[in-house]
């Protein structure tokens, strides 16, 4: 049993706030309790859209300012130089995973797109299993995404089946192991990539398993390539494919027209903005107002390394709170943080997380607003994004364990798994 106490306020949900402690009942009879004072709790927050493997290529030369022509293959030929194997993948994901824990992430989805060329369906299961070992030695959940970008579709099928069926037990219903540490899902880089045998592949591996969907779409780059390769706009071939459904979530949709976001609502699709990515990309800002006027729910992602260089959703719920403005009204914060916890919970299929309600997971972070960051600040749910950009947790709990205590990790030292990934890289340096 966990208690919380002395907390300033408790964010429940995006609606309804109240004062006093929170108490999680892990089926422990071992019992924990917490200092809140001075202090907001809120849910944990959900990641709907990462790379993890890309927190080992940050701020490459090359990576920045750049079009997605060029970006690309200076993110392969890292890849290349470094190489692919379950050692890599976990110091990546273990230092991703940390990361985003010290910044109040419970749940990662963990978008993988890049897979060696020459990888056999086994090397792929080490490869995903390496990265879903990391996060949970963590204390993390991870939602493990077997993507594509230009595999061949029969492959990409074949690797995505062995993963669900070898990492997932035997009881897991709708991809989610029953103690909802691991979710597996599919999802194609998006139709600038992967092709419809491909979407279809995919799409019949999920339904075999009962496995939720994702994509990236209307990207600039992304609609450009479709009119140029297609004739057509990508949610077009999206609704084609079979993949405008209520078990898809779609990541980005800078560039959306208000019929394309009244066919999405009517689909039951959910979005992921990423403006973290979005922004210094050049791709634009999606208009989440107008997508959540529609009815379509939205969650929050930081995406990867290469692009956004930074895994701490909260700072990239407060940049999509200031740009939200440039493509229409302001988001408050309180509808912000939503989409960082509910709104991601939404998209992943997972009703128990991102609430700190009835029938929840026990997943929450408690934030310190009583230092000099915080002087002034009226409301202090609201302050939460407005003021200390980069605020790091207290603790954070998941699923009423405690995985970092006073700012610290509790299952490992932050420094030695920044030094090991930075050994692991200066073997075979990503920078010539």
């Amino acid at each position: 049993m966990l208690t919380v106490t002395g907390a300033l306020r408790v964010l429940v949900d995006p609606r309804t706030e109240r004062e006093g402690d929170v108490v999680v009942d892990d089926g422990s009879d071992l019992a924990t309790t917490l200092d809140a004072s001075g202090c907001v709790v809120t849910a944990g927050l959900v990641n709907a859209h990462h790379h993890l493997l890309q927190t080992a290529f940050r701020t490459l030369p090359g990576t920045r300012g750049v079009p997605m022509a060029d970006w690309l293959p200076a993110m392969a030929a890292a890849y290349a130089r470094v190489g692919h194997d379950p050692e890599l993948y976990a110091l990546a994901a273990s230092a991703g995973a940390a990361e985003g824990l010290l910044s109040g992430v419970t749940t990662i989805a963990d978008h993988h797109l890049n897979w060696p060329a020459d990888a056999t369906t086994d090397d792929t299961v080490a490869l995903a299993a390496a990265t879903v070992g990391a996060v949970r030695g963590l204390g993390g959940r991870l939602v493990f995404v077997r993507g594509s970008a230009r595999d061949d579709p029969d492959r990409a099928a074949a690797s995505a089946d062995a993963i669900a069926s070898r990492l997932l037990h035997d009881d897991a219903v709708g991809g989610v192991d029953p103690d909802g540490r691991l979710q597996v899902a599919v999802g194609p880089a998006g139709v600038h990539s992967d092709g419809e045998a491909t979407f279809r592949a995919l799409g019949e591996v999920a339904a075999r398993h009962g496995l939720r969907r994702r994509t990236q779409a209307n990207e600039q780059v992304d609609t450009a390539i479709a009119l140029e390769r297609y004739g057509r706009r990508p949610l077009d071939l999206l609704e084609e494919w079979g993949w405008l459904a209520p078990d898809v979530t779609i990541a980005h949709l800078c560039d959306v027209t208000g019929d394309e976001i009244a066919r999405l609502a009517a689909a039951g699709v959910t979005a992921t903005h990423a403006p973290g990515c979005d922004v210094p990309m050049g791709w634009g800002v999606a208009p989440v107002a107008e997508l959540l006027a529609a009815g379509v729910p939205v969650g929050l992602g930081t995406s990867g390394g290469g692009s956004n260089d930074a895994g701490h959703l909260l700072a990239d719920a407060r940049l999509a709170m200031q740009v939200s403005a440039l493509v229409g009204p302001q988001l408050p914060a309180r509808q912000v943080l939503g989409a960082a916890t509910e709104g991601s919970a939404a998209g992943l299929g997972r009703p128990e997380l991102g609430h700190l309600g009835a029938g929840s997971a026990g997943d929450l972070c408690v934030w310190d607003v009583s230092g000099v960051a915080d002087a002034g600040v009226a409301d202090p749910v609201a302050g939460l994004l407005w003021a200390s950009p980069g605020r790091r947790p207290r603790h954070v709990v998941v699923g009423g364990r405690v995985v970092v205590r006073d700012g610290v990790l509790v299952e490992a030292d932050e420094h030695e798994l920044a030094a090991r990934l930075a050994e692991r890289l200066a073997r075979t340096p990503a920078v010539a």
